[in-house]
């Protein structure tokens, strides 16, 4: 968020963001602004709030949106809201994402269409019948207009760690010791670099809707053209697939006959599903030492990190790097 953008409107918490409080910034944006309007709180933000808000139309009909309000405790985390909003609005021409309603920059609110549908958990994503839907909505997310920005974990985990290291955050015990393999990692997928496409990037299951007929994506915050194998390598993260699962996802992906056909891309994924529980890991440290919400981001992280320690000392790590390279 900008300074100028951070000037027009007074900070404010996730915490401590009242109903009154909500009420008030959404009647300073203008498509949500009816005294006739309910607003429910959804689950899942963790940098933001979220509402459903049912507005009346005539006596009829109604429409009803989700409104995404930041707060000041993504600060740190120098989201671009202009970038999300960008992003946001090729993913909904791609047909994979709800319709961009409006958005009010001095207030930090995105207003999208809602979707009737169910929010997905990582049991569902796991679900091998899942894996075909998950390849198509990610094809539809991947084949639209490109995104504002590029997205690139290495440099995000770059940045995060000055962030930490600055700021005097917390870092998880040996942080520091792996950050050669992970420059190894860096250098061998550069070898062959793969074409980007328009990639959310923060795929856990949460940012899936289910309408019964297809899947939907939503929250771009993150979202930039990256490589396919980031998107599917972060999926199979975040939500815990098997290798197995992972090289059918990008099988189905890429519309292969055998997982033959796709090792050195599933390779890819697998090194950059690590690279993605390293980087995200400083996230959580980041929110650990700035964030007011009632969560432990410092587990989450810690989670994300414990497992990219086992991944970086896995036996076949060496045998990854030189599938990406050769």
């Amino acid at each position: 968020m900008s300074s100028s953008t951070r000037a027009r409107r007074s900070s404010r918490s996730a915490a401590s963001l009242t109903d009154a409080d909500i009420a008030a910034v959404l009647d300073r944006v203008p498509c949500v602004a009816d005294s006739t309007r309910t607003v429910q709180h959804l689950e899942g933000g963790l940098t933001n709030v979220i509402v459903k808000v049912v507005l009346a139309e005539g006596t009829a009909a109604q429409r009803t949106v989700v409104a995404r309000l930041g707060t000041d405790d993504s600060a740190a985390l120098a989201i671009d809201r202009d970038a999300e909003h960008g992003a946001s609005r090729a993913a909904a021409a791609s047909g994979a994402a709800p319709d961009v309603v409006c958005r009010s920059v001095a207030e930090e609110v995105l207003v999208v269409a809602w979707v009737e549908g169910r929010t997905l958990g990582p049991a569902d994503v796991r679900r091998d019948d899942m894996l075909p839907r998950l390849a198509d909505v990610c094809r539809t997310l991947h084949a639209g207009p490109r995104f504002p920005v590029d997205f690139d974990m290495f440099d995000v985990q770059g940045r995060y760690l000055r962030i930490v290291q600055e700021r005097g955050f917390r870092l998880p015990a040996g942080y520091l010791d792996l950050m050669p393999a992970f420059e190894r990692m860096r250098a061998a997928l550069a070898v062959r670099p793969a074409p980007t496409v328009p990639c959310h990037n923060d795929l856990l299951a949460e940012n899936f809707l289910d309408d019964g007929n297809r899947l939907w994506v939503v929250d771009f915050e993150y979202a930039g053209n990256n490589e396919p194998a980031f998107e599917l390598g972060n999926i199979a993260s975040e939500s815990g697939l098997s290798v197995t699962q992972l090289a059918e996802l990008v099988r189905l992906y890429r519309r292969a006959d055998d997982v033959s056909q796709v090792a050195a891309e599933v390779a890819r994924a697998r090194l950059l599903a690590t690279a993605s529980k390293y980087g995200w890991t400083l996230w959580g440290c980041i929110q650990a030492g700035t964030s007011t919400l009632d969560f432990d981001f410092w587990a989450w992280g810690l989670e994300k990190y414990e497992r990219a320690v086992e991944e970086f000392a896995a036996a076949d790590f060496g045998a990854l790097l030189e599938e990406v390279a050769a």
